[in-house]
Parts: C-alpha cells; sequence; structure tokens
C-alpha cells in the first residue's frame, strides 16, 4: 500500500533520471512573487478605466421605500449611478438551487437589490467614478428613506410559526430539510449498553483572504465581447455564468485569472457586486474595476459553518459503536449561494458524520433556514470540519464514559484496512482507506504512550495538558455526482493540452487555476516526468478561458488528482508522438527509442540520436523531409473525469497537545501531528505545506474565529482589529507524516490533500481542551473555545 503509481520515468543505469513525482521541487513562480513581479487584479491598468464602488444597506432586513442618486451623480469624478432596476436590465436574477437536493428552495437574487435589502451590506446602488475616491465620496451623497422590517438572526427561531417570514413567497425560513435512517437504528439504541449524547456549537467565520475579491470586465461593443479579468477559482464557470445572465454568446466572453492572493472557497461563488461590475461593464461600455475592501470583505465574503448539531452515540460495554445520529440546524443568510447553493455545507455533514467507523446504524436530520446575516456557502472543508468534530467528539465521550483509552476505543472501532471497497452507512462508497495504519504511524509519532505519562505527572503539579486525537475522511477528486447530477453547470473534468515548441520547449495549458497552492508547479513535475525533459523546459499556462481547454477548476481538492491526471494522459499523448517523428527520421523502430535529459536516445545502447529541438525543427519547419503519408501532431489535448466512485475518498487522522490555563482560560497549543493519506504524493514539501496551512486555518475556527452579530443584524467584529485570526505566535510546531493509498481510479493515483488539515485540525483541538479539562470536570463543545467559555464551564464567570 506503501507503493506509488507507475509512472513513465527513464530507464535506471542508462541516463540520467529525470523523473521529479515524489520530489520536493519548489514553485517555480515563488522566485517571481518575492521579487514583486506578481501580476494580481488590481494592478491591472486600462484606458477609459472607471471604478465602481457599492452603497449597502446599513440594515438587516429593509424595503427601499426612495432612493436618491441625484447628488451623486453631479459629485466630482462620478461617471454614472445606478440603482438594481437599471442593472436588472443588463443582468438577470438567479436561484441557487440543485435538483439532486430534493426540496432546496431560494428566492430570485439580483445583482443589486432592487425592492429591499435582506442583510447588512447587500448592495442597493452602484457608483461609477474616474477614480475609487470619487466614487467612495459620491456614496456620502446618496439619499435613501428606508422602512425597516423584522430581523432574524437566530435561526432556533428561524421556522418557529411565530417568526416573520423573510421571504414570503416561500411560505417559511426553510431552505433545505433532509432526513436520513437506516433500518436498525432504534434497535442499535435500544439494545446498547452506553448511550451518551451532546449538542456541538460552531461559530460562523469566514475565509480572510490576503487578497479581496476583485474584478475587471472590459466590454467590447464593436465585437459584443467581455474580457473578464477576476480572482475565481473557477474561470470556465464564470464564463458560462456570465454569458447566460448577460445575454452574451459564451464564445464572446473571456474570463482571464492572473496571480491570486489565496482562496480557500471564498473566489468559487458568484457575488452580486461582481456580476453588477461586469454588467455595468457593458452598459457604459469601458473598463470597470471592482475591488472589495476588507471591511466590505467582512460583509459581503461568504461565511460559513454556523452550524448546531444534536449528536448521540451508541456502543456495547466493549467498546464497539453500534450507532451515530444527528440533528443538524444551520443558517445560511436570506439566500441560497450560486451556483454551487448553501445547502451543500449541511448535506456534507449529514454524509460524513461517523466516516471513519465501523458502524452499521445511523440517522440525522437536517434543517438549513434562511436568516437576516450574510450568506453562507463552502468554505475550505465544507462540513467536513463539523463532521469531524461532532464525531470526534461525541466518540472521545463515549471512550470516557466506558473508561477506554481514545486511541484503543478508535482502534476497536475504524474501518478495518483490508476492508475495501466498503460501503458507509450514508451511501458513501470507499475505494481505499487505511485508517489503521494512520493511527499507527501517528501514536509512534507522537510517543503518546510518554505524553500520557508525562501528562500524568504534570496533573500532579496543577498543570492541565490534555491531548486530542481526531480521525477523519474527506472528499476529493468529486465527479459529476456533487454538482453536474444536480443541474449544475459546473465541469467536473478538467483538460491539459501539451504543446512541444520547435525550440524543444514545453507548453502545459491547464484548465485547473492557481491560487498559490503551487498547482504550477505539480504540473510541470508530472509533464517532465512523463517527457523525460527537464523542470526548466517546461511552461505551464492556466487561468484564461480563450487558451486553455475546458474544466472545473480549483475547488474541492481536485486540482493535482483531475487536473494532474490530464495533464499525465496529455503529456503521454505526446511523447508517443515525438517518438514517431524520431523514428519516421531515423528510419528505426519507434519501440527502441526513448526521451530523456530533453533527448531522444536508443534504449538499447544509450546513445544520444537527437535532441527534442530537432524533432520540433523537422515537425514544424521540415515536415517535407517525413514520409508522404505522416503527420507530425506536437499539440495534444486530454481531459480526465473521476470515473467509478463518486468522490475519491482521503484519510487521515490529528493530534493536538495543548495546556489549559484554569485561571484565564487561556489555551496554549504546545504541538500539532497528522498522518495523511492522500494517495500518489506529487510534490511533499507542498503537500506538507498546504496541510499546516489547513491545520491554521482549522484552528482559527477552533480558537479565535467568529463573525458575531447584534439581534438587530448588525455585524459587530467585520474588521482586522476585532476579528481574530491565528498569527505565528499562537502557531505550534505541525509534525507531518504520510501513508500512501494510491487510487485506482487513475493512473497518477493522487487524492486531493488541500482540505485535510482544515477539516481535522478544530476537533483535535477541542479534544485535547476536554482532555485537559476531564480532572476539573468541565467540558466545552461552542467553537470558537474562547477563555470566556472555558471559565464559564469551569463555573469561574
Amino acid at each position: 500500500m506503501n507503493a506509488r503509481a507507475e509512472l513513465p520515468v527513464s530507464a535506471p543505469g542508462t541516463k540520467a533520471d529525470t523523473g521529479y513525482i515524489g520530489k520536493s521541487i519548489p514553485r517555480a513562480n515563488a522566485k517571481r512573487l518575492l521579487q514583486g513581479r506578481g501580476a494580481y487584479t488590481d494592478d491591472l491598468r486600462f484606458p477609459r478605466l472607471a471604478h465602481v464602488v457599492f452603497f449597502r444597506s446599513p440594515h438587516a432586513h429593509a424595503r427601499i421605500v426612495s432612493l436618491d442618486l441625484s447628488k451623486a451623480r453631479q459629485s466630482p469624478g462620478v461617471i454614472a449611478t445606478f440603482d438594481g432596476h437599471a442593472i436588472a436590465e443588463y443582468c438577470t436574477p438567479w436561484v441557487a438551487v440543485l435538483s439532486h437536493l430534493k426540496g432546496l428552495k431560494s428566492p430570485a437574487q439580483y445583482a443589486v437589490a432592487i425592492e429591499r435589502a435582506c442583510w447588512q451590506g447587500e448592495a442597493v446602488a452602484a457608483i461609477i467614478a474616474e477614480t475609487r475616491a470619487q466614487a467612495e465620496d459620491a456614496l456620502q451623497l446618496i439619499e435613501v428613506e428606508w422602512e425597516e422590517l423584522p430581523v432574524l438572526t437566530d435561526m432556533e427561531l428561524a421556522l418557529d410559526p411565530a417568526t416573520p417570514v423573510i421571504h414570503p413567497d416561500l411560505g417559511d425560513n426553510l431552505c433545505f430539510h433532509r432526513d436520513f435512517t437506516t433500518e436498525g437504528v432504534d434497535d442499535a439504541f435500544a439494545r446498547a449498553d452506553l448511550v451518551v449524547e451532546d449538542t456541538f456549537h460552531f461559530g460562523r467565520h469566514t475565509g480572510v483572504t490576503l487578497e479581496g475579491r476583485t474584478i475587471v470586465a472590459d466590454y467590447n461593443p464593436a465585437q459584443h465581447s467581455l474580457t473578464v479579468y477576476q480572482g475565481t477559482q473557477a474561470p470556465h464557470m464564470m464564463q458560462d455564468i456570465m454569458s447566460r445572465h448577460l445575454n452574451i454568446p459564451e464564445a464572446n466572453v473571456r474570463v482571464v485569472t492572473k496571480d491570486v492572493g489565496g482562496s480557500f472557497g471564498i473566489k468559487v461563488h458568484v457575488y452580486p457586486d461582481e456580476m453588477a461590475t461586469a454588467a455595468i461593464s457593458v452598459m457604459l461600455r469601458r473598463p470597470v474595476k471592482f475591488i472589495a475592501d476588507r471591511l466590505e470583505s467582512f460583509l459581503t465574503d461568504i461565511h460559513a459553518r454556523e452550524h448546531r448539531v444534536r449528536t448521540r452515540l451508541a456502543a456495547t460495554k466493549e467498546g464497539k459503536i453500534l450507532a451515530f445520529e444527528i440533528d443538524d440546524l444551520t443558517g445560511i443568510g436570506p439566500y441560497s449561494v450560486y451556483p454551487r447553493t448553501s445547502g451543500i455545507e449541511g448535506n456534507q455533514v449529514v454524509n460524513l458524520t461517523g466516516g471513519p467507523y465501523a458502524h452499521k446504524e445511523y440517522r440525522a436530520r437536517l434543517d438549513v433556514v434562511f436568516t437576516n446575516k450574510n450568506v453562507t456557502c463552502q468554505y475550505r472543508g465544507v462540513g467536513h470540519p463539523i463532521a469531524v468534530a461532532v464525531t470526534e467528539g461525541i466518540v472521545d465521550l463515549a471512550a470516557q464514559k466506558l473508561g477506554m483509552d481514545p486511541a484503543e476505543f478508535r482502534r476497536i472501532n475504524l474501518i478495518p484496512d483490508d476492508a475495501y471497497p466498503y460501503t458507509f452507512p450514508s451511501g458513501l462508497k470507499f475505494e481505499l482507506l487505511s485508517h489503521h495504519q494512520c493511527l499507527d504511524k501517528l501514536l509512534a509519532l507522537m510517543d503518546y504512550t510518554a505524553l500520557r505519562a508525562e501528562q500524568t505527572r504534570l496533573r500532579g503539579k496543577g498543570i492541565y495538558r490534555g491531548i486530542g486525537l481526531a480521525a477523519m475522511i474527506e472528499v476529493t477528486n468529486p465527479s459529476p455526482a456533487f454538482y453536474g447530477v444536480g443541474g449544475a453547470r459546473i465541469s467536473a473534468q478538467d483538460g491539459a493540452t501539451i504543446r512541444l515548441e520547435p525550440s524543444g520547449m514545453v507548453t502545459v495549458l491547464v484548465s485547473v487555476t492557481e491560487q498559490g497552492q503551487g498547482n504550477d508547479a505539480v504540473f510541470a513535475q508530472i509533464a517532465a516526468t512523463v517527457l523525460g525533459i527537464t523542470m526548466e523546459k517546461v511552461k505551464v499556462v492556466t487561468g484564461d478561458t480563450e487558451v486553455t481547454p475546458y474544466g472545473g477548476g480549483t475547488w474541492a481538492s481536485r486540482g493535482a488528482g483531475i487536473g494532474g491526471e490530464a495533464v499525465l494522459q496529455s503529456a503521454k499523448a505526446l511523447k508517443s508522438n515525438i517518438l514517431d517523428i524520431a523514428a519516421a527520421i531515423l528510419n528505426v523502430d519507434k519501440g527502441t527509442l526513448d526521451i530523456t535529459g530533453n533527448e531522444v536516445y536508443d534504449k538499447l545502447t544509450g546513445a544520444t540520436k537527437m535532441p527534442l529541438s530537432e524533432v520540433g525543427r523537422v515537425g514544424y519547419f521540415r515536415p517535407d523531409t517525413l514520409p508522404m503519408d505522416f503527420q507530425s501532431e506536437l499539440t495534444v489535448t486530454r481531459h480526465y473525469t473521476p470515473r467509478g466512485y463518486g468522490f475519491t475518498f482521503t484519510n487521515g487522522i490529528q493530534a493536538s497537545l495543548v495546556e489549559v490555563d484554569p485561571d484565564t482560560g487561556f489555551v496554549k497549543l504546545l504541538k500539532h501531528w497528522v498522518v495523511e493519506d492522500c494517495g500518489t504524493i506529487l510534490n511533499p514539501m507542498l503537500v506538507d505545506e498546504q496541510m499546516r496551512g489547513g491545520i491554521v486555518q482549522g484552528i482559527g475556527g477552533a480558537l479565535f474565529e467568529e463573525c458575531l452579530y447584534s439581534a438587530d443584524g448588525q455585524m459587530l467584529n467585520g474588521s482586522m482589529a476585532d476579528y481574530l485570526v491565528p498569527m505565528a505566535g499562537e502557531m505550534p510546531d505541525m509534525v507531518i507524516a504520510h501513508v500512501e493509498s494510491p487510487t485506482k481510479t487513475s493512473e497518477l493515483g493522487a487524492k486531493g490533500a488541500g482540505e485535510a488539515g482544515t477539516a481535522g485540525a478544530p476537533a483535535a483541538v477541542m479534544n485535547a481542551i476536554n482532555d485537559a479539562l476531564l480532572p476539573l470536570n468541565a467540558r466545552v463543545s461552542s467553537q470558537p473555545f474562547t477563555p470566556e467559555k472555558i471559565l464559564r464551564a469551569l463555573g469561574k464567570v
């Protein structure tokens, strides 16, 4: 299970090995970015460039009685002002539903609100000026009369018959409901020796990307074409959406994604202000730029993870888990987010809870409700941090009640490594996982027995340390079963075009975008390995719908697994074509030739026959010297779509060591360990840094981050002065190790790795805190675990 997938590399002992798979190759673009040569959307300048800012509702729910833009229109530098009605003539509204989420409903949403605002920060007017500063000055001159409407911020009240309905046309505040149950749940709980239950609360938070949301839209009326420069994870998705909602032929819409300063799922959605910016470019027939500043980002970037989950677990006295049961309530704001919808996160919680364990019975209830807060949708991990925390929290509680060590309790219940393929009670199918290998490796890595002994010794001195474990599964490489089956025009495939240049260089064009995670480096590694060339001969191009093949982009830990496989297959086809040409030139059998070190060589003698530049010269400039019936093909495109399984699951386990001060409630993170199985590891350095970055975001949700709202829907901490994020000083040392179980659904064998750290870290930290508090008879289950909450659990406040 530790073997990597077979990949074509040069023959050992004949030429220098140029295989790069599995090696820690630095990102090629890192030096460029460090030298300040990055090109971000806000760096772009165009003739006649206008800047748009949006007048946003100060109320969480209010009707627009009157809106007077006349004074703003006369302000210096102002080019135009538009309300929602004007923009709606150019940009049609959308409704974010998926047919496979039965019963999911949402109202039509406009780029700019027309009759009322449904959350604080919703755009109700646009000011376009020669400069951003001039547009912001004009905002102060807008006159609005509001009629305030009832505000719903407490999701627990959303389904109360006495609570006003936010969207009367929908009949109630329920966006989506799902029930799932296996037949033997009631019997399992009835015959259990132990039933434990708890309620877990998760505070909503957001991605806080280094670079805010950005877009420059440039409409060309002569060609009825639109070029959009946008920091997006899914250029082809945005091309399709802008084409349909702006009524421009799809081939006339080009989306270009330059360098991006982080996404984390925040930049994979349709945002009303970005659609409005594109529409305004069409209206004014000139380029228009919108950059969300940090204050706007807190109010309008999607939030995530506001859940309340009641959980029960049934077990035997010997420690065998019989069943899980959950009741999940989540508040999503006033709209389901387009096009991925706001039902997916809760649906993932239902699908994934209990995922690592071999129980047979499971019951879940999910209610997704509308509120008058900012909208929520997919953010790094998408349901995993909730499902893992709920699962691992209740598992630890069961082990405690049974008097069992939490590691041993997991060993008894984790799905055996020889049980695959395996079907989980929720219906998910697992191809190949390695829970027990990961557990064994983790316990050895952290010296678990010694840590427990040290913990006992320190407790005798009044020092309260805790050790928390969290086993997990992660959805990666999603098939069309994720979105396409529900009618969303989101591609599950990705493509790669690879071209041998006359000089012997290779250009790789891939539909997966680079967001700072290192996809460019991985694609270059794959192409260089397969083609037998050195890395400096490879140039990777991503993020341009006009030149890259059609594909889904970057989300759901799919870049390397799907995009990388497309690169692999395309490179294999190009190599075959190169050898066809070389064989024709040399008048030898193709099977005697191979490529290494940028040269074609004879596999039998090891003798160099020609450089790739000679293949390119003949193929492009002297095809007349080739046989009459031979056509050289030095550009190849291949696509890849995952098949066989709905998702390619990864697995892993994390551990956290913390120290809790019972007098202050402060938590000190001492160390964090991860053993992860993401299939074939393409670049260990990049994988490990993805893990570390994900852990940091998971720790943020566990200890620091929460979007706080008042009862009347005002965000209370929408700035970096008030919204806490983990800093370098809070970070523990992180030790990363791996098990490799390559997926057989692709030749590359790669699974995803981008979200595992975020998925497991909150649960590990929570269990560590509760382990530290155990001698003090205290327990916390409401994230983030602030000092105040810990002191309250200790009865000190």
